[in-house]
């Protein structure tokens, strides 16, 4: 992952490629569905030359649910993107933290106790705790890797895989005493869905994931000297014990947010990043916001085989990732090995 430094020219020439794919995708997906729309009623809707049901479709049915897949899709991506770097692990995702598993935790208990159904803002109690129990085990994971010398990222990768057993185990118990008609919406909400309509919860959202970007993008070039090695990155002036902290703290806001809102949506961490590093290369400038372009789009296009394939049913879009996720995994595996 030692990464060659791009030229400002072929910088900003590939950043307008992979933003000119993801306009074209979040242009173009809320006008395919289940049902056609009137591009004209919608674009009478939108001039203020009255409304109509095709326009309140795209509007507060698609358009919303295309703007959460993107963001979606590229807080994963830009997260894989980082944690395959501090980690060393080409296999390294977002879920690898095990923050994904309190949060299926929190929102298995929620599900299971009908007493606990609130509305706060743009939030159910089901997001609600979803989102306490992914910052527990952030906040746990982090608690036992701080040491004298800093957060150890062996330590957040072996705590991230166990509290994801334990938290598996949880689930399991949970099932097992609630009763079962409410199985059906845990499995729904294990399989990952962008049900949306309106934009309250893209509101939810970004209180959490937009500070989790900025921390990751602003340590895009020390993620460049850490490829090198950290006794090389320290040696260039880089706060390695800092960018660690700071990466750890940023992708798991990012991920926190998204599983709060989509659930636990697999592999888009893992397949966009080793895209853009095919296709572009190594510098962490361009692939970390490359890789939420990217993720973005490739998310957007998911739900959107997910919510038109089968139609008029949907099919859960974590089903579709990990689909195509699954096969690149063992693809990266097999190489690894090799």
């Amino acid at each position: 992952m030692k990464p060659r430094m791009l030229t400002p020219a072929r910088f900003a020439r590939a950043l307008a490629a992979y933003g000119t794919l993801a306009a074209a995708v979040v242009l173009l997906a809320p006008l395919f569905g289940a049902e056609p729309l009137s591009f004209r009623a919608i674009l009478d809707a939108v001039l203020g030359r009255g409304g109509s049901v095709d326009a309140e479709i795209f509007l507060l049915q698609r358009l919303p649910r295309v703007f959460l897949a993107f963001l979606v899709g590229g807080s994963l991506a830009v997260s894989g993107a980082a944690l395959q770097v501090v980690l060393k692990n080409s296999l390294a995702e977002p879920f690898i933290l095990g923050i994904a598993g309190g949060g299926a935790v929190g929102a298995v208990t929620a599900i299971s106790v009908p007493a606990l159904m609130i509305s706060i803002g743009p939030f159910t109690s089901v997001h609600l705790f979803t989102l306490a129990g992914c910052l527990a085990c952030m906040a746990a994971i982090y608690r036992l890797a701080s040491g004298d010398y800093g957060v150890s990222m062996n330590t957040i990768l072996l705590a991230g895989v166990t509290f994801n057993v334990l938290c598996g185990a949880m689930i399991m118990l949970l099932r097992y005493l609630v009763s079962p008609h409410l199985l059906v919406a845990m499995d729904r909400w294990m399989m990952g869905g962008l049900d949306v309509v309106g934009y309250r919860e893209l509101a939810g959202l970004l209180p959490f994931a937009l500070p989790g970007l900025f921390l990751l993008f602003r340590h895009s070039g020390a993620l460049n000297q850490l490829a090198f090695g950290e006794e090389l990155a320290a040696g260039h002036g880089v706060d390695v014990a800092v960018v660690h902290k700071q990466v750890f703290l940023g992708t798991g806001l990012a991920t926190a947010a998204a599983v709060t809102m989509a659930g636990p949506i697999g592999f888009v961490g893992l397949v966009v990043p080793h895209a853009v590093r095919r296709i572009s290369g190594q510098d962490q400038r361009l692939v970390l916001p490359a890789s939420f372009l990217l993720g973005g789009g490739f998310l957007t296009l998911c739900d959107l085989c997910a919510r038109t394939v089968v139609a008029p049913t949907e099919m859960p879009v974590g089903i579709i990732t990990a689909m195509i996720g699954g096969p690149v995994f063992l693809r990266i595996l097999f190489k690894s090995r090799n």
